[in-house]
């Protein structure tokens, strides 16, 4: 098996360590220590975490959907195949170098995503897009974690606590989508999903595409 090649390091802010991007012939892998946050190919439950949004919202024109996290942008390339062609996207990434990776060494990965004009990228924390204006977004999509707790960054525990859950819903509108990815169930958040307010559905989807392996958990809270 041929080894890995570290191709670059980015400092996460508020002093959260670092996150490393690696390459192993044509598979790539972002790791933050020990931990693999993702991997070119395991991208199954990062595209449903957009196609399971929009297939819980009704047929709106002009959706805004706001995606935390740009990862290896398959949430992103997922959801502009669905969305209609008056969409807005905004993908909030808290690490500039992600972004840089995107244009430069995962640019084959990207196959050119971020040039759609719907898109836009904004370089800063996603939780203050949230908190920023009432009923600005028709779905919210969180993969800035390997689950509903602040591994990356400890201030992300704000997103999944109860006042982040409420500041979530006030930020959608109505019959809006909140969606969540984690790579394992959390009963805790799910009972905070529900005492938030929101219609919570939890589904089980897997890791590669074609169903075999691993399993991963996407939260799905509609707002009433």
């Amino acid at each position: 098996m041929k080894p890995w090649i570290h191709l670059d390091t980015a400092q996460m802010p508020d002093d959260g360590g670092d996150l490393r991007l690696m390459r192993r012939d044509t598979e790539f892998s972002i790791m933050a220590g020990s931990i693999e946050l993702m991997n070119s190919r395991l991208s199954g439950s990062e595209e449903a975490l957009a196609t399971l949004a929009w297939s819980r919202l009704p047929d709106r024109p002009a959706p805004h959907i706001l995606i935390g996290g740009l990862g290896m942008g398959f949430t992103l390339r997922a959801a502009l195949a669905v969305l209609p062609t008056d969409a807005q996207v905004t993908v909030a990434e808290l690490v500039p170098a992600v972004v840089a990776w995107a244009r430069g060494p995962l640019a084959e990965v990207f196959k050119g995503c971020l040039d759609d004009p719907r898109v836009s990228v904004h370089e800063g924390d996603v939780g203050r897009l949230i908190a920023a204006a009432p009923a600005a977004w028709d779905a919210i999509l969180l993969d800035v974690d390997n689950g509903p707790e602040g591994l990356t960054r400890k201030a992300n525990d704000s997103l999944y606590d109860l006042p982040g859950l409420a500041r979530a819903q006030t930020a959608l509108r109505a019959g809006g989508v909140l969606a969540v990815w984690s790579s394992a169930p959390d009963e805790g958040f799910t009972r905070r999903m529900r005492r938030s307010g929101l219609a919570t559905e939890v589904v089980r989807v897997p890791a590669r595409k074609g169903g075999r392996g691993a399993r991963h958990v996407i939260w799905l809270g509609v707002r009433s």
